[in-house]
């Protein structure tokens, strides 16, 4: 049986009494929350964004964790932010990624939280280095902060794309692999940047098995002071959910199960046989390494590398393969292969 995944929901930002409680209260009526979250302190970008209405905010979330008995979240950024929440009695707070990607800032809220009572959780740096995402986790794992949980909100990217942030599963996956006694859940709202694409990043975060959703929501989206494209209605949010493939990360019957293992080992068979082959591709490219040098050759060479790229992708794209994929896989073996003919 697969479980709901863990909900965390609110608005980008505090930003009156009324829109938050009102926000809240619709949530909770409608899907149920694990976390009611908002922004109090906003990192922007520019100056003159909204950068949230400060400590006034803390006491408008209170208000929700003690009239509507939902836990309350909030980002921090620095240790005084940690010691204002805790004023407020909040028992959670997330970490932005801009802050995750300055080890002098997570270190600092992590010695401000030392001895509380807090859960922890922290989002990917802005850019794709899953050593400083593990970096940012093992400090707060250091000062004894047992329940830590991984958000994935995707990454900055450097070119045009449909979304916000580009998902890069693959980083997830691999902080999943590294530390598997940290639950991940994503944030499909900093990923897809406009609601329209929400609904299809939650379910592919799901499908990878993630522990639940952060989901900002807005009881006027049009009206909120930031992000608005990207804030679902309280009514939306419960559409969303309710349309969700719910996952079960184990398998129940004994056929399917058999059957998933007679797949796997032909898998198994197979990469071992394309290690084989990429040991004999190597051995091939350093004799030529060694020619190169005898002669005083340069070891890169562009136009044999363009027209290997290039038939590669073509003869991989002929057998259903995308070019992307072939690109990638090649340009990950030449670099390998530059790397030890500069060695010889």
């Amino acid at each position: 049986m697969a479980k709901r995944p863990i909900l965390i929901c609110g608005p980008c930002s505090a930003e009156s009494e009324e829109q938050v409680f009102e926000t809240a209260q619709k949530l909770k009526e409608l899907v149920g929350l694990d976390y009611y979250r908002a922004g109090i302190w906003k990192p922007r970008t520019r100056p003159d964004s909204f950068e949230g209405v400060g400590e006034k905010g803390l006491a408008w979330m209170k208000q929700v964790q003690d009239e509507l008995n939902i836990p309350v979240i909030t980002e921090v950024a620095n240790a005084s932010h940690v010691e204002t929440i805790a004023k407020y009695n909040f028992k959670a707070f997330w970490i932005g990624a801009r802050t995750v990607a300055n080890p002098f800032s997570v270190q600092e809220i992590a010695d401000a939280a030392k001895g509380g009572d807090f859960k922890v959780f922290v989002k990917n740096p802005t850019n794709p280095d899953i050593d400083l995402w593990c970096g940012a986790i093992e400090r707060f794992k250091k000062i004894g902060i047992n329940e830590i949980i991984a958000v994935s909100r995707g990454f900055y990217p450097f070119a045009e794309t449909k979304l916000r942030n580009l998902p890069c599963w693959e980083i997830p996956i691999e902080l999943a692999r590294r530390m598997p006694d940290i639950k991940i859940i994503c944030d499909p709202s900093h990923i897809a940047g406009n609601t329209k694409y929400i609904a299809e990043i939650a379910q592919q975060a799901l499908n990878l098995n993630m522990a639940g959703l952060m989901i900002e929501s807005h009881c006027n989206p049009q009206q909120a002071l930031s992000d608005n494209s990207q804030q679902l209605t309280p009514d939306e949010v419960q559409n969303l959910i309710s349309s969700l493939k719910m996952k079960s990360s184990a398998i129940n019957d004994q056929n399917i199960e058999m059957e998933l293992e007679s797949l796997r080992s032909k898998i198994d068979v197979l990469d071992y046989q394309l290690i084989d082959i990429l040991k004999q591709r190597f051995a091939i490219t350093n004799e030529i390494g060694k020619i190169k040098k005898s002669r005083n050759v340069a070891v890169l060479q562009i136009d044999r590398w363009k027209k290997v790229l290039e038939s590669r992708s073509k003869y991989g794209e002929d057998l259903g393969l995308s070019r992307e994929l072939i690109a990638a896989l090649f340009s990950e073996i030449h670099k390998e292969s530059i790397r030890e003919q500069q060695m010889d």
